[in-house]
């Protein structure tokens, strides 16, 4: 399938590890520009020298809770890559414990992404094939093997509803917005890994409840985020596309 997504100009936060730069890397592969941002400055850079060679790349080193920086790198991706067709919203403060927690959660899980769609809009309304993508979550959907009682699952389910509602405020500018929430992903310094060395039992116990046997990957939710990202999908809007294998146990009618 050709996702024409050749010549097209997208954001991508947290864009230096795990699922955001197999984001980054995939859309690269499609002929992609990029603006890519993180917190931090060394691995951002090596991104950002890695991906130049395949394609246009523009970085900034961006606390995403910061949201006047957030909206200023908006504006400056625009004008670096020549407008904005996409953007994905992936970094995350993940599952924390603590009022702190929550703050941080509040301010990077739910209003990086509020602040991201309302400062690329003008930019996005420009283009011929508009998408936003958020990175949720399985725990938004489902308390799952975790129960953790911290704002992660809570203010990624209200991401979700931000995203379905402006889905419909923006579909006649013609902006998709979507979701993709992957379940229990594994990939090299990331939860599940830290989980697998510190937590066996609740690794196997997550394993054994996904109906595929086996944990996903950053890719494969890569694989979700690209395909809905592109004209490929220029029909889906206001979707949640879960990426778990059958970790949760639920279906949407």
């Amino acid at each position: 399938m050709d996702l024409a997504l050749a010549g097209k100009k997208a954001i991508v936060s947290g864009a230096s590890r795990g699922i955001g730069l197999a984001i980054a890397r995939l859309l690269a592969d499609e002929g992609v520009s990029l603006a890519l941002c993180a917190r931090g400055a060394d691995k951002l850079q090596s991104v950002a020298d890695e991906l130049s060679a395949t394609t246009k790349v523009f970085h900034q080193t961006l606390d995403v809770a910061d949201h006047d920086a957030l909206r200023a790198f908006v504006d400056a991706s625009a004008e670096s890559l020549g407008g904005l067709d996409i953007v994905v919203v992936n970094a995350s403060a993940s599952s924390g414990r603590g009022h702190d927690s929550w703050v941080r959660n509040f301010d990077i899980d739910l209003m990086s992404l509020v602040y991201f769609i309302e400062a690329a809009t003008p930019h996005l309304a420009n283009s011929d094939a508009a998408a936003v993508v958020d990175i949720a979550t399985t725990s938004a959907v489902e308390a799952g093997v975790l129960r953790t009682s911290g704002g992660y699952g809570a203010l990624k389910a209200a991401a979700l509803q931000h995203v379905s509602s402006q889905a419909r405020a923006l579909g006649a500018q013609g902006i998709r917005l979507n979701a993709v929430s992957p379940g229990p992903t594994y990939f090299e310094g990331g939860d599940w890994q830290t989980i697998e060395r510190d937590r066996p039992e609740l690794f196997a116990t997550a394993k054994d409840q996904i109906a595929l046997g086996k944990f996903g990957t950053d890719v494969d939710v890569a694989r979700a985020v690209t395909f809905l990202a592109s004209p490929a999908a220029g029909h889906i809007t206001g979707t949640n596309l879960i990426v778990d294998g059958g970790f949760t146990n639920r279906f949407d009618f």
